[in-house]
């Protein structure tokens, strides 16, 4: 499986209350809260996002609270990936629960920027920026990952094979 789109680039340490604020947590409706996503740190991120885009950052990226509100909102906002020089564990383990694909690739974090267009393969772990014409090989998703996110998460997932 692969995607691609256009890159919406941040730093070290975003957190999940500027991912999706606190204020918007009274509701779980991911569109509700894909309209919110990324407003503290990058105001104008809702008008630019198109359905397949792709998010970079660096650093423990999805720090912060546990809520999986923060990876639904980024999910339904239309990112179709994730990547990251690292994650935050809990972040890392809601999103593959909810079915965002996140890929840790030091290098590919360092080197893509802001509106480059990339490809991820998600059964080699291939991304490619095709702005800059470079590869960089991230951690491939092991088969039981790869259905949990066809699958749009590990609830769909378990209740598909009951």
């Amino acid at each position: 499986m692969k995607v691609s789109g256009t890159v919406h680039k941040y730093g070290d340490n975003v957190d999940t209350d500027v991912i999706i604020p606190a204020r918007y947590l009274n509701s779980s409706d991911p569109k509700e809260l894909a309209k919110n996503c990324m407003e503290d740190i990058d105001k104008d991120f809702v008008n630019r996002v198109k359905p397949g885009d792709i998010m970079v950052a660096n650093k423990n990226f999805g720090c912060g609270s546990s809520r999986e509100h923060a990876p639904i909102a980024i999910k339904a906002s239309g990112i179709s990936c994730v990547i990251a020089e690292t994650f935050a564990r809990i972040f890392f383990r809601n999103s593959i629960n909810i079915g965002l694909p996140i890929i840790e690739c030091p290098e590919a974090a360092k080197a893509i920027e802001m509106g480059d267009e990339v490809e991820v393969d998600f059964d080699t772990g291939v991304i490619t920026d095709k702005t800059k014409n470079l590869t960089f090989k991230g951690q491939a998703f092991p088969p039981f990952m790869q259905k949990i996110i066809k699958a749009e998460g590990l609830v769909n997932y378990i209740n598909d094979k009951a």
